[in-house]
Order: C-alpha cells, then structure tokens, then sequence
C-alpha cells in the first residue's frame, strides 16, 4: 500500500483545563501516528497551557502550539489551518474526543477512495464523566448520514464537526472558515464543501461529541438554529428545502426547550 497519508488535527481552545487532556490523550493515543496536533491556545489562565506545554514536551514529534489572543474560535481554527502541513485536515474542538483506532479508519478510508474529498463518520454523545448519553440523537444523526445528499444537508446538519475530515486540496477550494459566524461555523463550511464535491461516508464511530452545561450549542441553541437557517439561505432559494429546514428546527427547538426545563425542574 503507497504512504498512508499525513493526518493534521487543528485544536482551538480557551480556558479548557477541565477537558482538554483527554482530547489531546485521544490523539496521541491512536494506532495511526502519521499525525499532526496543531493547538491554538486563546491566552487561558486556568492551567490550560500547563497541560498544553507538557504534552508538547512530550510529544514534540507530534504537538505544536501558539498562545495568543484571538477573534474567536474561527479565526484560531483559520490560524492552525494556515500551519499544518497534513495530507488530510480535521478539526477537535477540546473537549471533544477521538475513538480508539478513528485515525486509521479516515486515513485508509481516503487511500481507498482516492476521489472523495472530504468524508464523515459517526459520533456519539457524552457527557463530563465521558458516559454516552443522548442516544436518540445519535441514531437520528445516523439515519441521515448514512445516504449523503446535498438537499438533505440543506434541510439539516447531521455532519458531527469533530468526525469530519477533508483534503488539503478541498481547503486550498473553498477557502477559510467564516469569521463571521459563531455558532454554525462548521454547518457553514459544510455547506461550501458539498457545493464543490459529494462528501463520502465512513460507517465507523470515530468520536464523541461532549455536551457540557457551557457547550455553545447548550447555552444558545436557539441563536443556533436561527444561524444555521440564514446560512442555508445563502446556499439555496429552494422554497421546498427551506420550508423543511424551517419545520425540523422549529420542532428541534421545541424539543431542547422541553429538555432543558425538565432538567432545570429536576434540579
């Protein structure tokens, strides 16, 4: 088999000490080591870098680091982007983890598939002792993103960020991630990939999404889904596709607003 190719992982973070070892563990901890860590730090005050400078430490031949304050999450993702040098490109937000042996399973699935140029796994979703919770929607997300299509994409996100993985050359395409977005920033960039090329499917677990009480998409999801609406707009005028987008976030919302008051209640 020719070189498996050169997998980078660009980390933004700030203030992610409770966290963030295990998602650097779950990285260097991997079967594959043709790997690139690349973490941008936001200038964290809570041991943060303490962690961040022992693993690099560590793991020279596989970390690299900056610490700098930044414009959010977007422009560190954009500053990482701009230092790796993988064949294949991802991104792990630090709280986030890689399954045991994901690594090898994206980089044989693109050696194998020489013309995908970005492809997605599953994820599933844990909580802060890393138990799996949420599993209807897993198998929700499952469902959808076993058959890619890009009207289906533009009615909902079922890519999991940190289970996606793109070419080099798809970056150099579509260009950098939209400073401009905060909470859809990775719906966004899907979006503009699948404009260009048809995303290929890995049916392999290759991470888990961890929902905390401080997760963006916790705190905001409403702000959330009204972004992701507008940023469908962008992509289509389809009145069909745009009225069920409108209908499965609406239900969603109503979904997460009932969740969150039962949990409130309970406490």
């Amino acid at each position: 088999m020719s070189r498996l190719p050169k997998i980078s992982i660009v980390m933004p973070c700030f203030n992610s000490v409770e966290y963030i070892e295990r998602s650097i563990r779950s990285i260097i901890e991997q079967d594959y080591k043709n790997i690139e860590l690349f973490i941008k730090d936001g200038g964290s005050s809570d041991g943060t870098l303490d962690i961040i400078k022992h693993y690099a430490k560590k793991y020279p031949q596989f970390i690299r680091w900056i610490s700098e304050k930044d414009k959010g999450q977007a422009e560190a993702i954009n500053i990482c982007m701009r230092n790796v040098s993988g064949d294949i490109l991802a991104q792990l937000n630090a709280d986030d983890v890689y399954k045991r042996g994901a690594l090898r399973k994206v980089s044989e699935y693109f050696m194998e598939n020489p013309n995908v140029m970005w492809a997605y796994g599953k994820a599933d979703i844990i909580n802060a002792s890393d138990k799996e919770i949420r599993r209807w929607i897993t198998l929700y997300k499952n469902f959808w993103l076993r058959n890619y299509s890009y009207n289906s994409l533009l009615v909902l996100n079922y890519i999991s960020q940190m289970a996606c993985f793109w070419r080099k050359e798809a970056a150099k395409k579509v260009g950098e991630f939209d400073t401009s977005q905060h909470y859809v920033i990775d719906y966004d960039y899907w979006l503009r990939l699948g404009k260009e090329y048809k995303a290929g499917v890995i049916n392999h677990y290759l991470s888990s999404f961890r929902i905390t009480h401080s997760n963006k998409s916790t705190v905001g999801f409403v702000k959330q889904f009204k972004d992701e609406f507008d940023v469908a707009k962008r992509f289509t005028n389809n009145k069909l596709i745009l009225l069920l987008h409108l209908l499965h976030i609406n239900i969603i919302i109503i979904i997460y607003s009932i969740l969150k008051f039962m949990r409130n209640f309970n406490t």
